[in-house]
């Protein structure tokens, strides 16, 4: 549940929230939970605002594939992130360390005026919105991307719509 004041009032309201991950060599799921495995080697949009919804922030999730020594299969080598007018870029290998508009940071960072959260979780990094897109990364071969309903059907990608 998502508790918010509406109209002087605290409300509570169920937030419903889809998650699409890829791994591995690489193996997707989607949003709504269908499954697929794709080998290429390109850099390929995850999920992205694809309906001019005016009320609906504008963002994209990309996942750069490489090869890793096995030419049949491919890994994912780097996940960007494009949102508020920021382009986050986060490299595989270069643990603890993000790329924000070409420089290389270190982490926690609080972008955007607070509307924008990288940090720390685990061995991965959590980049978080206010609008509570959430994608993980583990520095390695597996993304998750979380998206609130509100983007039901107006998001295109490998993710799904």
């Amino acid at each position: 549940k998502n508790c918010e004041v509406v109209d002087g009032q605290p409300t509570c309201i169920q937030g419903t929230v889809s998650t699409c991950w890829a791994t591995g060599d690489p193996h997707y799921q989607t949003f709504d939970g269908k499954t697929f495995d794709f080998m290429g080697t390109c850099t390929y949009t995850l999920t992205k605002t694809c309906e001019l919804d005016p009320t609906l922030p504008v963002f994209s999730v990309e996942a750069k594939n490489e090869h890793r020594g096995n030419l049949k299969v491919s890994h994912i080598g780097a996940v960007t992130v494009r949102v508020y007018d920021v382009t986050i870029a986060v490299v595989r290998s270069e643990n603890g360390i993000v790329r924000v508009n070409n420089h290389c940071s270190r982490l926690p960072i609080s972008l955007a005026q607070g509307k924008l959260r990288l940090q720390q979780k685990g061995k991965s990094v959590l980049i978080k919105t206010d609008f509570k897109l959430k994608i993980l990364y583990d520095w390695d071969d597996h993304v998750v991307v979380k998206l609130p309903g509100m983007f039901s059907g107006k998001v295109c990608g490998m993710c799904g719509n």
